[in-house]
């Protein structure tokens, strides 16, 4: 690999890393009562989004609507065959509990990605009208209406979040 392919992967990580701090962050300022401060962050979390999506666009990893779906699929799958039960085991190892629920959820959720993504590799061309719903404490998505109680976490349907 080129210093330069190196590069773009580790500056993709890093605005990738950067956009999801920044949403957090975000949160956290309106929660604390600063709508200012939570604008700001909405919008630099934005833009570290576009330098990531750029920097895909470099990579020339972004391909055919089918090929991405296939991607996605295969990255889903390696999250939860793979990735997250070995940091699962290393968090109850070491007694990382808040650690270990936050793996899991993942781990979880990842499943019922692929799920979705495989439904759409069937037939990309369907759902045009759908509307997701994810909870917004474990990440679970649906499609169609929440459930009264997300099935992984208990939270209630008025918290997820529509995606239309």
């Amino acid at each position: 690999m080129s210093k330069t392919a190196e590069n773009l992967k580790e500056a993709l990580a890093g605005e990738s890393q950067a956009c999801s701090r920044y949403m957090a962050f975000s949160e956290k300022a309106d929660k604390d009562g600063y709508p200012g401060v939570s604008k700001l962050f909405r919008a630099v979390a934005q833009a570290e989004l576009v330098h990531a999506r750029n920097h895909l666009k470099a990579m020339d990893a972004i391909q055919g609507t089918v090929d991405n779906i296939k991607l996605a699929i295969e990255g889903e799958t390696h999250e939860f065959k793979k990735m997250y039960p070995a940091m699962i085991k290393d968090a109850v190892e070491e007694k990382e509990m808040d650690a270990r629920h936050s793996f899991e959820y993942a781990m979880s959720i990842e499943m019922v990605h692929a799920k979705l993504l495989k439904k759409a590799l069937d037939d990309p061309g369907a759902n045009a009208d759908a509307v997701y719903h994810i909870c917004p404490e474990c990440g679970h998505t649906v499609m169609g209406e929440a459930p009264k109680k997300c099935p992984y976490c208990g939270v209630d349907a008025s918290k997820f979040i529509e995606v239309a």
